[in-house]
């Protein structure tokens, strides 16, 4: 009974907080000064929204903007004058309801109501290998009542945004139809991996090992999975089930190597990596996942579009995909023949992981990764967040 109570109380308060907020959007003045940004639905600080703010920073315009960062938790520490504000909060909509310029990698809620006078910078989270929104045949995700309201609701989400970032050429052309974006596409290259340019260093490559307690004198190896729409606890909580044997990988690899893991941001799992200490250190979702990239000295994933990042750092990537031909032709599909593309090896055991990385020879995959480099990564450049902080400069002598 207090349960249900203490529900209904939650619900009766969110209802007159929207109740207000759409009074909000009527009579508030939109403020160009505000700049409101999203990581991941509020759960951490990374990624493309991340770059863009630390640019204004370096440039020092967050003291001419007045910026928040939406956050789950408002103890997330990030640099500059931004302030943090509490998802689902009173001040939350009412940034909604002012702000000039929102920037997300992710979708808003559709009680979210954009104004006119707002500018959306849409930054996305990839470049797509799987299927995507309208494109997509079935939907397996939790909180989806099927494809046909799934759809509907991406569309309608999807025409709010003004801006829209995309990484290559390939992403442009399937963002527009998978989106069904219509408006001023930003074919730049993405912001987020402006650090891999800038922070690929020696000396800076220490330092992060030092920081993140890795050791010195040990192969780095990240190992980065995606999500699984069909492994879920609820809506937006998925599972970690990657069928890796790791105590396989401990006993042929933990000589002379360390094991990095970074679930994806929907991965709600906390795991007791304790009988693997030495060997497995595990970096949550708060963690930017650009800085493990710089860190490690290979990559192992499977259908995520870390593949892309990492590309361009050109070390070895692996790809342990145990559960493929369900991936491709039952959860998603592709939008490429991944087995021809993959600039790595594909393999769909842990023994075959661990032979291929101990065999490993660069030469046999050095046309492949060239390919992979001109199709996808053919606009990063490190200078991707300039131009988003070019672009947002350049609405202060433009109405809309």
């Amino acid at each position: 009974m207090l349960g249900k109570l203490k529900e209904a109380l939650k619900n009766g308060i969110k209802s007159i907080i929207l109740f207000g907020y759409h009074i909000g959007i009527k009579i508030l003045p939109v403020d160009p000064n505000i700049l409101l940004f999203e990581s991941n639905l509020g759960r951490n600080y990374t990624g493309n929204p991340k770059a863009i703010y630390e640019e204004l920073v370096r440039q020092g315009l967050d003291k001419k903007y007045r910026c928040y960062f939406i956050f789950e938790d408002t103890k997330t520490v990030i640099p500059g004058l931004a302030k943090k504000v509490k998802r689902n909060r009173f001040r939350y909509f009412l940034l909604f309801a002012r702000a000039g310029v929102w920037i997300s990698d992710s979708r808003f809620p559709m009680y979210i109501i954009k104004r006119p006078e707002c500018r959306y910078i849409q930054t996305w989270h990839g470049t797509p290998l799987k299927k995507l929104a309208l494109d997509m045949d079935t939907v397996f995700m939790a909180g989806e009542t099927g494809i046909d309201d799934y759809k509907k609701n991406f569309y309608e989400n999807a025409k709010t945004w003004d801006y829209l970032i995309s990484q290559n050429h390939y992403s442009t052309v399937i963002f527009r139809r998978a989106f069904g974006f219509k408006k001023t596409m930003l074919e730049i290259g993405y912001p987020r991996n402006d650090i891999l340019f800038q922070m690929n260093h020696a000396e800076d490559i220490r330092n992060l090992k030092l920081s993140l307690g890795l050791p010195l004198d040990k192969r780095i190896i990240l190992y980065a999975p995606t999500w699984r729409d069909n492994e879920f606890y609820g809506q937006g909580k998925y599972k970690f089930n990657p069928s890796i044997d790791f105590s396989l990988l401990q006993e042929a690899l933990g000589g002379d190597s360390v094991l990095i893991v970074k679930y994806h941001y929907l991965v709600m799992d906390r795991i007791d990596w304790s009988p693997y200490h030495g060997f497995i250190y595990s970096f949550d979702m708060s963690y930017d996942i650009a800085l493990l990239y710089l860190v490690s000295d290979l990559l192992i994933t499977d259908y995520s579009s870390v593949m892309f990042d990492y590309n361009l750092l050109k070390r070895p990537m692996f790809f342990y995909c145990y559960d493929l031909e369900e991936y491709k032709d039952t959860l998603r599909g592709f939008y490429f023949d991944f087995l021809e593309e993959a600039p790595g090896p594909v393999v769909l055991t842990t023994q075959d992981l661990i032979d291929a990385i101990l065999h490993y020879n660069s030469d046999d995959y050095r046309k492949k990764q060239e390919a992979f480099t001109k199709k996808y990564n053919h606009l990063d450049d490190g200078q991707a967040s300039k131009r988003i902080v070019q672009l947002i400069e350049s609405f202060q002598t433009t109405k809309k």
